[in-house]
């Protein structure tokens, strides 16, 4: 039995497939604003008699804070994921700011598939063939993303926000794979092509009028999970793999400088939030417990980092921090390091 765990499953491509899984016997979680939608994927559920292994967790996407917490309640529930198919879009026609202070789109479509993508690489090697596949719309370059107003607070226009969203999961999906810390995990980008689903958003009626049109046009949703199914069932060789309208395309046009840039200002408005609030909950705290650290109370430097860890590995170990942690190295590669100046109160030994 596998274990999938789906955003946005409750219409759409993500309830076709979470109810795929669960007629194939497997465990499935979906993750949505609950509602309607969730009654009705749980009512499914009962009727295939996949009650027991049919889940839904209540969350807003869009909110890092909530994002991170549903991680943590997956974690606590399953041992293992086996592929996180990542679906939630919701579409506005006139720009939003969540409580945190990122624009709706940015937060949903990219901020929370870059949480679900690097926080549960754990429960994604404990798999035996882990996928994740990232519904978006790749392929289409990088020229739509503004680097210096990533929130669109100039100039909102709703089709560049998504195609930007589309852009920026390229990305993601292109620093992920670079980082190969976990070997078994396979990132899969993925456009069935136009879809006849619910287009769920907030949009004006010229925006109303184009979907309509899309939408008398587009394949049905049975049509479009069929390259995903196949997928799940049979992810590729390849770390990472773009696919759109059933074409293979080519990953090495990615632009890696652009990746990391992307990654290194994700990983800055991510801590930025997270430095704004206090406390640290006991399951971070565990989790940050069974990590490997590496670090010293009498020398850490505010400025440390890489350069500082293989001084300190030279003077302890006689040995660079990758010649005397080679699995270790290859498994994590060139991470961000955090480093923390403490002043111990109490000395109860050395090592």
């Amino acid at each position: 039995m596998r274990t999938y765990v789906i955003t946005g499953g409750t219409r759409g491509i993500g309830r076709a497939v979470a109810m795929d899984r669960l007629r194939s016997g497997h465990r499935v979680a979906v993750i949505g604003r609950g509602g309607a939608g969730a009654k009705a994927f749980l009512a499914e559920a009962e009727r295939l008699g996949a009650g027991e292994r049919a889940h839904f967790i209540t969350a807003d996407l869009s909110l890092v804070a909530e994002t991170k917490t549903v991680i943590e309640r997956i974690r606590e529930t399953f041992d293992r994921v086996d592929a996180i198919v990542l679906c939630a879009r919701y579409i506005r026609s006139e720009r939003h700011l969540t409580e945190e202070g990122f624009e709706h789109s940015f937060a949903l479509y990219y901020l929370s598939r870059f949480l679900f993508s690097h926080r549960m690489i754990d429960l994604l090697d404990a798999a035996e063939a882990p996928v994740i596949v990232n519904v978006s719309g790749p392929g289409s370059g990088t020229d739509q993303i503004r680097w210096d107003d990533l929130g669109h607070q100039r100039d909102y226009d709703t089709r560049q926000v998504l195609a930007q969203g589309g852009q920026l999961n390229d990305l993601l999906a292109l620093a992920f794979t670079r980082r190969r810390r976990s070997p078994k995990v396979r990132y899969v980008l993925l456009h069935p092509g136009v879809v006849a689903t619910s287009f769920a958003g907030d949009y004006d009626d010229g925006t109303a009028a184009a979907i309509d049109g899309l939408r008398a046009a587009a394949q049905p949703v049975e049509a479009a999970v069929a390259p995903i199914l196949e997928v799940l069932d049979h992810p590729p060789a390849e770390p990472l793999t773009a696919i759109s309208h059933g074409n293979r395309l080519d990953t090495g046009m990615f632009d890696t400088d652009l990746a990391e840039r992307l990654y290194t200002e994700t990983t800055r408005m991510l801590g930025a939030l997270a430095s704004a609030r206090p406390g640290v909950s006991p399951t971070n705290l565990r989790r940050l417990l069974d990590t490997p650290v590496f670090g010293t109370v009498a020398t850490l430097s505010a400025n440390g980092g890489a350069q500082l860890r293989d001084e300190l590995a030279v003077k302890y170990t006689g040995t660079t921090y990758a010649e005397h942690n080679p699995e270790a190295a290859q498994r994590h590669g060139d991470i961000p390091l955090t480093v923390v100046r403490v002043t111990p109160t109490k000395v109860t030994g050395r090592l």
